[in-house]
C-alpha cells in the first residue's frame, strides 16, 4: 500500500514537471512553428527527449499533423504505461492569438518507478544506518551502566572478602550479606550524589545553551535584516526604487548570455526625460525628483515582471527586454512615449507636463556584450533628440 501511494505520488509529481516543463518551452516551440524553423523544432525535441522524466515527444500543426513524433524506447518495448500532458502552440499578432498547434509530452511507468525505487533505497539505507547505530549506542550504554558497575561491585566484593582471615570465613556469608547491603547503600549514596550533581551540570549547561542560542539567533536576525537593507541599498535607486546602474548593466548582461544561448532575440530601451532640467529650474528640484518616480511609475505599467528597469543616471533611465524583437519594443517604446505625453503631475498645486525620448536597440546573432548595445541604443536616442524630442528612434 505504501509502495502504490507513493508510485501514485510520484506519478503527479511528474506529471505536474512535465506541464512546468511544457510551459518553459512553449514560447520557443511556438516561435520555431512561426517561423517555420524546422531545425529549430528537431533541436528542441532532441533536447527535451534527453530529460530524465521525458519519455517521448510529438508536436503536431493546426490541422493535427504530426511535424515531430520522438520515442526514447523502441516500439517493441514500450513501457507498462504512459500519461502525457498537452497544451496549445499560440503565437500573439497584433493582439490577437493564432493557434499553430498541439505539443505533446510523453512520460511513463518506468521514470516513475526509476523515482521511487530509488527513494525506497534510500530509506533503506537510513534505516539501516539508525538500526546500526542503534545497536551500537546499545552496546555502549549496556557496558556502560551494566557491565562495569558488576565489575566493579565484584571487584569490591573480592576486596571484602580477602580481608577476612580464614576462621572467620566460616560466618562469610552473613559477613558477605552485611557487607554487600553495606557496600550497596554507600554505592547509591555515592551514585545518587553523583546522579544529583550531575543533573544540576546539565541544567546549568542547557540553560546557558539556550540563553546562547536565542542569542546568536538574535543576532543571526538582525544581521540578516541588516544585509537585506544593505543589498537592497547597493542594488537600487534610492529615490526610484528600481535598479541602480552597475546592478542594471550587470543583470542585462547576464540576461542577453541568456538569450544568446536559447537563441531568442532581446532589446534595450534607452530613455531621457526632455528638457529635464527646465523642470528643475522652473519647479525646483523637489518638483523634479517627483517627476522622475512618476516616470518610473507609469512605466512600470506596461511592463512585464522578467523586463527589467533600472536609473542609469540623472534623467536617463533603461529597459532590458527578453524575448522581444525590435518590432514590439518599438510598440512599447511608443507606448510609453505617448503615456508620458499625455500624462500631467500636479505638485504643491502646480501643474507638470513632460515628455521623453527614447532609442531603442536589438542584440546581433552573435551579441556577446550589453556595452555594445547600449552605445547603439544611445546612438538612437541622442537621433531622437536631435529630431526634435519625444520620439522613439528604432
Amino acid at each position: 500500500m505504501q509502495f502504490l501511494s507513493e508510485y501514485l505520488k510520484t506519478q503527479d509529481s511528474i506529471s505536474k514537471e512535465l506541464i512546468q516543463l511544457q510551459e518553459t518551452v512553449l514560447d520557443s516551440v511556438a516561435t520555431s512553428m512561426w517561423q517555420y524553423n524546422q531545425t529549430q523544432l528537431q533541436t528542441l525535441s532532441a533536447g527535451l527527449v534527453k530529460m530524465p522524466i521525458i519519455e517521448g515527444v510529438d508536436i503536431f500543426d493546426k490541422q493535427g499533423q504530426s511535424l515531430i513524433s520522438k520515442r526514447v524506447y523502441a516500439a517493441n518495448s514500450q513501457p507498462m504505461s504512459v500519461f502525457e500532458t498537452q497544451s496549445e502552440l499560440n503565437w500573439q499578432l497584433n493582439g490577437e492569438r493564432i493557434f499553430l498547434g498541439t505539443l505533446v509530452l510523453y512520460s511513463s511507468s518506468e521514470v516513475v518507478l526509476d523515482r521511487v525505487l530509488f527513494g525506497f533505497s534510500l530509506i533503506g539505507l537510513t534505516e539501516f544506518i539508525k538500526l546500526s547505530l542503534l545497536f551500537w549506542l546499545f552496546i555502549w550504554a549496556f557496558d556502560r551502566y551494566m557491565a562495569k558497575p558488576l565489575k566493579e561491585l565484584m571487584s569490591q566484593v573480592d576486596k571484602v572478602q580477602l580481608n577476612q582471615n580464614v576462621s572467620q570465613r566460616i560466618n562469610l556469608s552473613n559477613i558477605e550479606n552485611n557487607e554487600l547491603s553495606l557496600l550497596q547503600k554507600h554505592m547509591n549514596e555515592m551514585l545518587a550524589a553523583i546522579q544529583s550533581d550531575r543533573q544540576k551540570l546539565l541544567e546549568d549547561e542547557q540553560s546557558k545553551r539556550n540563553w546562547l542560542e536565542e542569542a546568536v539567533a538574535k543576532r543571526t536576525e538582525e544581521l540578516q535584516v541588516l544585509n537585506k537593507k544593505l543589498e537592497n541599498m547597493a542594488s537600487t535607486d534610492s529615490l526610484t526604487g528600481v535598479l541602480n546602474r552597475g546592478r542594471f548593466f550587470e543583470t542585462a548582461q547576464r540576461l542577453l548570455a541568456l538569450g544568446q544561448r536559447q537563441k531568442t532575440p532581446t532589446c534595450l530601451v534607452l530613455m531621457d526625460l526632455d528638457n529635464f532640467k527646465s523642470i528643475n529650474d522652473t519647479f525646483g528640484h523637489f518638483s523634479g525628483d517627483k517627476v522622475l518616480i512618476h516616470f518610473t511609475e507609469t512605466i512600470q505599467t506596461f511592463l512585464r515582471k522578467s523586463d527589467l528597469v533600472g536609473r542609469l543616471g540623472g534623467e536617463e533611465f533603461g529597459i532590458f527586454l527578453n524575448d522581444t524583437n525590435s518590432d514590439d519594443a518599438f510598440m512599447l517604446a511608443n507606448k510609453i512615449r505617448k503615456a508620458i505625453a499625455n500624462a500631467s503631475l500636479e505638485v504643491d498645486g502646480k501643474t507638470i507636463t513632460y515628455t521623453v525620448s527614447l532609442g531603442v536597440e536589438a542584440s546581433e546573432p552573435e551579441e556577446a556584450s550589453i556595452d555594445d548595445m547600449f552605445k547603439r541604443a544611445d546612438v538612437k536616442l541622442f537621433g531622437a533628440k536631435d529630431k526634435g524630442r519625444n520620439r522613439v528612434e528604432v
